[in-house]
Protein backbone atom coordinates (compact mmCIF):
# COMPACT_ATOMS: atom_id res chain seq x y z
CA UNK A 1 0.00 0.00 0.00
CA UNK A 2 1.22 3.72 -0.69
CA UNK A 3 -0.16 5.54 1.41
CA UNK A 4 -2.16 5.38 4.40
CA UNK A 5 -4.99 8.31 5.78
CA UNK A 6 -5.21 7.33 9.87
CA UNK A 7 -7.69 9.14 11.84
CA UNK A 8 -7.92 8.98 15.58
CA UNK A 9 -11.56 7.90 16.37
CA UNK A 10 -12.76 11.19 16.57
CA UNK A 11 -12.62 11.25 12.83
CA UNK A 12 -15.88 9.17 12.72
CA UNK A 13 -15.16 7.44 9.62
CA UNK A 14 -18.35 6.10 8.17
CA UNK A 15 -18.71 2.35 7.47
CA UNK A 16 -18.18 2.77 3.97
CA UNK A 17 -15.15 4.92 4.61
CA UNK A 18 -13.54 1.75 6.52
CA UNK A 19 -13.97 -0.84 3.91
CA UNK A 20 -10.93 1.04 2.46
CA UNK A 21 -7.20 -0.57 3.13
CA UNK A 22 -5.73 2.58 3.07
CA UNK A 23 -8.19 4.58 5.98
CA UNK A 24 -7.26 3.11 9.55
CA UNK A 25 -9.26 4.41 12.10
CA UNK A 26 -6.57 4.11 15.55
CA UNK A 27 -9.44 4.81 18.97
CA UNK A 28 -9.09 6.95 21.92
CA UNK A 29 -10.74 5.05 25.16
CA UNK A 30 -13.24 6.45 27.39
CA UNK A 31 -13.89 5.42 30.77
CA UNK A 32 -17.47 6.33 32.81
CA UNK A 33 -17.57 5.38 36.64
CA UNK A 34 -14.78 2.64 35.95
CA UNK A 35 -16.41 1.07 32.74
CA UNK A 36 -13.72 1.62 30.16
CA UNK A 37 -14.86 1.77 26.53
CA UNK A 38 -13.02 1.68 23.31
CA UNK A 39 -13.95 3.84 20.51
CA UNK A 40 -13.52 1.37 17.84
CA UNK A 41 -16.41 -0.33 15.41
CA UNK A 42 -18.08 -2.02 17.98
CA UNK A 43 -19.47 1.38 19.81
CA UNK A 44 -22.58 1.08 21.15
CA UNK A 45 -23.84 4.48 21.21
CA UNK A 46 -27.27 3.84 22.91
CA UNK A 47 -25.57 1.94 26.10
CA UNK A 48 -22.86 4.78 25.97
CA UNK A 49 -25.55 7.40 26.34
CA UNK A 50 -27.26 5.31 29.14
CA UNK A 51 -24.14 5.05 31.31
CA UNK A 52 -23.46 8.84 31.11
CA UNK A 53 -27.02 10.23 32.06
CA UNK A 54 -26.85 7.88 35.04
CA UNK A 55 -23.09 8.80 35.80
CA UNK A 56 -22.73 11.79 38.05
CA UNK A 57 -19.21 12.50 37.30
CA UNK A 58 -17.41 13.52 34.78
CA UNK A 59 -16.36 10.96 31.71
CA UNK A 60 -12.37 10.98 30.74
CA UNK A 61 -11.19 10.07 27.35
CA UNK A 62 -7.53 8.66 26.56
CA UNK A 63 -5.73 9.60 23.65
CA UNK A 64 -4.11 6.63 21.66
CA UNK A 65 -0.70 5.91 22.43
CA UNK A 66 1.98 6.02 19.90
CA UNK A 67 2.94 2.58 19.25
CA UNK A 68 -1.08 2.59 18.17
CA UNK A 69 -0.12 5.32 16.21
CA UNK A 70 3.31 3.47 14.79
CA UNK A 71 1.11 -0.12 14.16
CA UNK A 72 -1.21 1.87 12.04
CA UNK A 73 1.23 2.81 9.32
CA UNK A 74 1.52 -0.30 8.25
CA UNK A 75 4.21 -0.45 5.25
CA UNK A 76 2.94 2.63 3.90
CA UNK A 77 5.61 4.84 2.15
CA UNK A 78 3.10 8.15 2.86
CA UNK A 79 1.34 8.47 5.40
CA UNK A 80 -1.55 11.45 6.45
CA UNK A 81 -2.62 11.42 10.35
CA UNK A 82 -6.08 13.39 10.94
CA UNK A 83 -6.48 14.17 14.74
CA UNK A 84 -8.63 15.89 16.68
CA UNK A 85 -8.19 19.49 17.61
CA UNK A 86 -4.65 20.05 19.68
CA UNK A 87 -6.17 22.15 22.37
CA UNK A 88 -9.25 19.39 23.17
CA UNK A 89 -7.26 16.22 23.33
CA UNK A 90 -3.38 14.73 23.75
CA UNK A 91 -3.94 12.61 20.42
CA UNK A 92 -2.21 15.38 18.31
CA UNK A 93 0.90 14.96 20.29
CA UNK A 94 0.65 11.03 20.73
CA UNK A 95 0.64 11.41 16.87
CA UNK A 96 2.98 13.24 16.45
CA UNK A 97 6.00 11.32 18.74
CA UNK A 98 4.83 8.22 16.89
CA UNK A 99 5.87 10.25 13.93
CA UNK A 100 9.48 11.02 15.32
CA UNK A 101 9.87 7.88 16.34
CA UNK A 102 8.74 5.57 13.12
CA UNK A 103 11.06 7.75 11.16
CA UNK A 104 14.26 7.28 13.39
CA UNK A 105 13.80 3.65 11.76
CA UNK A 106 12.15 4.22 8.84
CA UNK A 107 13.45 7.81 7.79
CA UNK A 108 12.00 7.20 3.89
CA UNK A 109 8.47 7.14 4.66
CA UNK A 110 6.79 10.21 4.78
CA UNK A 111 4.09 11.10 7.33
CA UNK A 112 2.65 14.21 8.18
CA UNK A 113 0.53 14.90 11.18
CA UNK A 114 -2.90 17.31 10.40
CA UNK A 115 -3.98 18.93 13.44
CA UNK A 116 -7.55 19.36 12.35
CA UNK A 117 -8.44 22.16 14.60
CA UNK A 118 -12.01 20.67 14.34
CA UNK A 119 -13.38 17.18 15.81
CA UNK A 120 -16.28 14.66 13.89
CA UNK A 121 -16.86 16.04 10.58
CA UNK A 122 -14.23 18.30 10.30
CA UNK A 123 -11.76 15.53 10.59
CA UNK A 124 -13.00 13.56 8.18
CA UNK A 125 -13.70 16.33 5.84
CA UNK A 126 -10.03 16.14 6.02
CA UNK A 127 -9.66 13.11 5.52
CA UNK A 128 -12.01 12.73 2.51
CA UNK A 129 -9.87 15.53 0.67
CA UNK A 130 -6.80 13.43 1.44
CA UNK A 131 -8.54 10.05 -0.44
CA UNK A 132 -9.29 12.41 -3.29
CA UNK A 133 -6.01 13.93 -3.58
CA UNK A 134 -4.07 11.11 -3.27
CA UNK A 135 -5.93 8.62 -5.14
CA UNK A 136 -5.65 11.21 -7.94
CA UNK A 137 -1.86 10.78 -7.68
CA UNK A 138 -1.26 14.11 -6.26
CA UNK A 139 2.25 14.75 -4.25
CA UNK A 140 2.77 14.62 -1.17
CA UNK A 141 4.43 17.91 -0.34
CA UNK A 142 1.64 19.09 -2.50
CA UNK A 143 -1.11 17.45 -0.66
CA UNK A 144 0.18 18.88 2.69
CA UNK A 145 -0.03 22.59 1.13
CA UNK A 146 -3.58 22.19 0.09
CA UNK A 147 -4.92 20.14 2.66
CA UNK A 148 -3.23 22.68 5.53
CA UNK A 149 -4.81 25.74 3.58
CA UNK A 150 -8.30 24.40 3.77
CA UNK A 151 -7.86 22.94 7.50
CA UNK A 152 -7.10 26.65 7.86
CA UNK A 153 -10.32 27.92 6.40
CA UNK A 154 -13.08 25.26 7.31
CA UNK A 155 -15.83 26.53 9.78
CA UNK A 156 -16.89 23.76 12.31
CA UNK A 157 -20.56 25.33 13.82
CA UNK A 158 -22.71 23.42 16.44
CA UNK A 159 -25.39 23.51 18.75
CA UNK A 160 -25.72 21.27 21.62
CA UNK A 161 -29.03 20.36 23.82
CA UNK A 162 -26.49 20.63 26.62
CA UNK A 163 -23.23 21.81 27.72
CA UNK A 164 -22.46 19.86 30.63
CA UNK A 165 -19.93 17.02 28.88
CA UNK A 166 -18.03 20.18 27.84
CA UNK A 167 -18.25 21.85 30.87
CA UNK A 168 -17.15 18.89 32.95
CA UNK A 169 -14.21 18.50 30.71
CA UNK A 170 -12.90 22.03 30.93
CA UNK A 171 -14.02 22.79 27.42
CA UNK A 172 -15.85 25.76 28.01
CA UNK A 173 -13.21 28.62 28.26
CA UNK A 174 -14.44 30.48 25.19
CA UNK A 175 -18.01 30.35 26.13
CA UNK A 176 -19.06 34.02 27.52
CA UNK A 177 -21.98 33.18 29.43
CA UNK A 178 -24.13 29.94 30.89
CA UNK A 179 -27.50 30.30 30.68
CA UNK A 180 -30.23 28.01 33.21
CA UNK A 181 -31.16 25.52 31.47
CA UNK A 182 -34.83 25.78 32.22
CA UNK A 183 -34.80 29.02 30.08
CA UNK A 184 -34.42 26.11 27.37
CA UNK A 185 -31.82 28.99 26.13
CA UNK A 186 -29.00 27.37 23.31
CA UNK A 187 -26.07 28.62 22.64
CA UNK A 188 -24.75 28.19 18.99
CA UNK A 189 -20.78 27.81 18.76
CA UNK A 190 -18.10 27.47 16.92
CA UNK A 191 -14.49 26.38 16.66
CA UNK A 192 -11.69 28.63 16.38
CA UNK A 193 -8.07 28.23 15.98
CA UNK A 194 -9.20 24.50 17.56
CA UNK A 195 -10.75 25.86 20.86
CA UNK A 196 -15.08 26.74 21.73
CA UNK A 197 -16.03 29.79 21.40
CA UNK A 198 -19.87 30.80 21.80
CA UNK A 199 -21.25 33.06 18.87
CA UNK A 200 -25.12 33.64 20.21
CA UNK A 201 -27.94 31.87 22.00
CA UNK A 202 -31.43 31.06 21.10
CA UNK A 203 -34.38 30.00 23.13
CA UNK A 204 -34.74 26.50 22.40
CA UNK A 205 -33.15 24.22 19.89
CA UNK A 206 -34.76 24.90 16.56
CA UNK A 207 -34.10 29.08 17.15
CA UNK A 208 -30.54 28.24 17.30
CA UNK A 209 -29.87 25.86 14.76
CA UNK A 210 -32.03 28.75 12.27
CA UNK A 211 -29.27 31.16 14.24
CA UNK A 212 -26.33 29.13 13.35
CA UNK A 213 -27.41 28.34 9.59
CA UNK A 214 -27.78 32.49 9.59
CA UNK A 215 -24.48 32.64 10.56
CA UNK A 216 -23.16 30.11 7.68
CA UNK A 217 -24.54 32.83 5.65
CA UNK A 218 -22.77 35.73 7.28
CA UNK A 219 -19.31 34.41 7.23
CA UNK A 220 -19.04 31.87 4.47
CA UNK A 221 -17.27 32.81 1.42
CA UNK A 222 -17.15 30.46 -2.07
CA UNK A 223 -19.92 28.17 -0.37
CA UNK A 224 -20.32 26.78 -4.13
CA UNK A 225 -16.82 24.77 -4.03
CA UNK A 226 -17.55 23.92 -0.25
CA UNK A 227 -18.51 20.58 0.92
CA UNK A 228 -20.87 20.35 3.65
CA UNK A 229 -20.75 17.84 6.59
CA UNK A 230 -23.66 17.40 9.59
CA UNK A 231 -22.90 15.29 12.63
CA UNK A 232 -25.25 14.23 14.37
CA UNK A 233 -25.81 12.56 18.01
CA UNK A 234 -28.98 10.16 17.94
CA UNK A 235 -31.03 12.99 15.97
CA UNK A 236 -31.13 11.63 12.16
CA UNK A 237 -34.24 13.92 11.71
CA UNK A 238 -32.50 16.90 13.00
CA UNK A 239 -29.36 16.55 10.93
CA UNK A 240 -31.56 16.07 7.93
CA UNK A 241 -33.57 18.89 9.01
CA UNK A 242 -30.49 20.83 9.35
CA UNK A 243 -28.95 20.05 5.98
CA UNK A 244 -31.73 20.38 4.00
CA UNK A 245 -31.58 23.66 4.79
CA UNK A 246 -28.20 24.80 4.51
CA UNK A 247 -28.65 23.29 0.86
CA UNK A 248 -31.93 25.24 0.04
CA UNK A 249 -29.93 28.33 1.14
CA UNK A 250 -26.20 27.97 0.26
CA UNK A 251 -24.82 26.37 -2.93
CA UNK A 252 -22.50 23.95 -1.61
CA UNK A 253 -20.82 21.29 -3.81
CA UNK A 254 -21.29 18.31 -1.80
CA UNK A 255 -23.06 17.43 1.73
CA UNK A 256 -23.03 13.94 3.61
CA UNK A 257 -24.64 13.06 7.02
CA UNK A 258 -22.57 11.24 9.74
CA UNK A 259 -23.59 9.87 13.04
CA UNK A 260 -21.19 10.44 15.99
CA UNK A 261 -18.81 7.69 17.24
CA UNK A 262 -17.65 7.24 20.72
CA UNK A 263 -15.69 10.81 21.75
CA UNK A 264 -17.73 13.03 19.46
CA UNK A 265 -20.75 11.33 20.84
CA UNK A 266 -19.53 12.00 24.26
CA UNK A 267 -18.94 15.61 23.50
CA UNK A 268 -21.72 16.41 21.34
CA UNK A 269 -24.13 14.59 23.50
CA UNK A 270 -27.54 13.24 22.72
CA UNK A 271 -29.36 15.63 20.20
CA UNK A 272 -26.22 17.76 19.36
CA UNK A 273 -25.52 18.96 15.60
CA UNK A 274 -22.17 19.59 14.26
CA UNK A 275 -21.53 21.52 10.66
CA UNK A 276 -18.25 21.21 8.95
CA UNK A 277 -17.42 23.51 5.53
CA UNK A 278 -14.66 23.42 4.15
Amino acid sequence: MKFKIVGDSCTDFTKEDIKKDYFVSVPLTIDVDGYEIIDDENFDQADFLRRVDAYEGCPKSACPSPECYMQSFGDAKEVYVVTLSSQLSGSYNSAELAKRMYQEKHPEVKIHVFDSKSASGGQLLLAHLIEEYATGGMRFEDIVEKVSAVRDSMQTLFVLESLEALRKNGRLTGVKALVASALDVKPYLRGDNGNIVQIGQARGMKKAIGKMIDYVGETGHNLAEKVLIVSHCNCKERAKDLERELLSRYPFKKSMIIDTRGISTLYAGDGGVIVAIG
